[in-house]
């Protein structure tokens, strides 16, 4: 852009003036000019729309006001139209109320009529009834007072008075009831006997015919064979030493006599009595007999016992069908092969007697492997009673509960000889599986002192009863025959007598099986012809 210069002559010198200044003043002053006209423009136009608009707004307020009133009349109209409905609504469901009221009302007037005619009839009932109370008591007065004149005359009569009749009539009655309660017993313990020793009878010889069981005999020594009387010198050794060795390493006594041909092995401890005879007769078979071979024999033959005894336990688990038994527990049933009770082999008893538990708890509908568990197990304390303190029963619940057998087989096994209380129909099965394995012909034998002694206890017994004249105990003990005194007693009371016997001899006596009492009352009529 080119740049001029004006140039203005003034008084005094002449001024030059620059061309953008002067397109500046310009600028400002076409700015200002402007504003004026818009300014004027604005407010002619502007007082003009004012006016327009005012009018407009007068315009719609009128419009407004005549609208409010129109709608105004217009709701008032239904105002009062909506009231009257509503006035007429309440006036009818008034209407409807106080008709309802007027029926209760009547209701309850008619209700209070009834009660007040009940209320009369009552009060006449009443009186009648107190009348007739009067009239009862009087009649009451009258009966007693005839009552007291009938008992003073019959006290006459019969020369007793009441208390002595009181007691004349009891005592009869009480010979009458004992009598007819002896003959009812009688009567019922006779068909109860029949039907329960039918069943019994059933289940019991069905349990023993599928039950074969070995008739064995007791033995606390053993026999060894020789080939030839020279070979005693040599088991018993330079001064003594082989047998001293036997016996320290087996715990076994070697009883070496005149015995043709035969060593006897004595001692309690069954299986040490067995390693010993093996050990022996694997030295006699071998020749060589001095105490280091001893020591090395009598290894082998406690390896070879061992070897047998936990063979003889899985045997026995098998033949019965019980599993899942701790490995330490089929040892001790093993160590059982070697224990006897009575002559009795008790691993063969234990068998038997799970088999007939087994037997009878699956005809009386319970548990059978239950019972035959713990009629295997009912006899394990005695694989240990040659080392332990205690009855085998009290071994038996410390190795049962040690090994983690159930409470209910603990509680079969601890009560089969009632030292502790059944708490299942399976225990009572195992005391009575024990008693017939314990009590069949041929599984015991009893010593001649105690046998004798038991007999004698079971007499006595019978004898000190009152209204026993003499008692005999027949078939073995297991039946007792008493003669009653028929001067004493009737024979209904012999029921009586024969129960109170029973129980004496449940309470007082042990005994495998059962004793039959048998009570006879004879009178006898004797007359001479001369």
């Amino acid at each position: 852009m080119r740049l001029y210069k004006i140039y203005i002559i003034r008084e005094g010198g002449v001024f030059a003036i620059d061309e953008l200044l002067i397109r500046i003043i310009i600028t400002i002053v076409a700015l200002a000019f402007g504003c004026l006209i818009g300014y004027i423009f604005r407010k002619t136009v502007g007082e003009r729309a004012i006016g327009s608009a005012e009018q407009k707004a007068k315009n719609l307020i009128l419009d407004a006001e005549n609208r409010s009133e129109t709608i105004r009349k217009e709701i008032t109209i239904e105002a009062k139209e909506e009231a009257h409905r509503i006035r007429g609504d309440v006036e009818r469901e008034v209407r409807e109320r106080r008709a309802e009221i007027s029926k209760a009302e009547r209701r309850l007037i008619q209700k209070e009529e009834a009660i007040d005619r009940k209320t009369d009839n009552l009060e006449k009932r009443e009186e009648g009834l107190v009348k007739k109370e009067q009239r009862l008591q009087e009649r009451a007065q009258e009966l007693e007072s005839f009552i007291t004149k009938q008992i003073e005359e019959l006290e006459r009569i019969s020369g007793y008075s009441v208390e002595e009749a009181k007691q004349l009539l009891l005592s009869n009655v009480e010979k009458e009831i004992r009598y007819e309660a002896s003959v009812m017993i009688k009567d019922i313990e006779s068909k109860a006997k029949e039907e329960a020793d039918k069943k019994a009878k059933e289940i019991i010889t069905g349990a023993i015919q599928r039950c074969a069981a070995d008739h064995v005999a007791e033995s606390t020594v053993s026999v060894v064979a020789l080939p030839n009387d020279d070979m005693k010198g040599r088991i018993i050794g330079r001064e003594g030493r082989n047998i001293r060795a036997i016996e320290t390493l087996t715990g076994v006594d070697l009883i070496i006599d005149d015995t043709p041909e035969a060593v006897i092995l004595s001692g309690f401890d069954p299986v040490r009595r067995e390693i010993a005879r093996i050990a022996l007769e694997k030295l006699i078979v071998d020749g060589r007999i001095h105490p280091a071979r001893i020591e090395e024999m009598v290894e082998k033959a406690e390896k070879e016992v061992n070897n047998i005894i936990k063979e003889e336990g899985e045997q026995a688990t098998f033949e019965v069908g019980i599993h899942n038994l701790h490995p330490e527990l089929i040892k001790l049933l093993g160590r059982l092969k070697y224990r006897t009770s009575y002559g009795q082999n008790v691993l063969k008893h234990s068998i038997e007697v799970a088999h007939l538990a087994g037997l009878m708890a699956g005809e009386l509908g319970l548990d059978v492997k239950l019972a035959k568990r713990a009629g295997l197990l009912h006899d394990i304390g005695k694989a240990l009673d040659h080392e332990v303190e205690g009855t085998h029963v009290d071994i038996g619940i410390d190795v049962l509960r040690k090994y983690k057998e159930s409470e209910a087989v603990i509680n079969g096994m601890a009560a089969h000889h009632g030292d502790y209380e059944a708490k299942s129909f399976e225990a009572v099965l195992i005391t009575a599986a024990d008693a017939l394995s314990a009590a069949r012909p041929g599984a015991r034998r009893e010593t001649l002192e105690s046998y004798i002694k038991r007999l004698q206890t079971l007499e006595e017994i019978a004898n000190t009863t009152p209204g026993v004249e003499k008692s005999f105990a027949i078939q073995a003990g297991r039946e007792i025959r008493i003669l009653a005194k028929p001067e004493e007693m009737n024979d209904e009371e012999i029921v009586f007598l024969a129960r109170e016997i029973s129980k004496k001899i449940e309470s007082e006596l042990e005994y495998p099986g059962q004793i039959k009492v048998n009570v006879i009352r004879e009178t006898r009529a004797i007359e001479y012809a001369k």
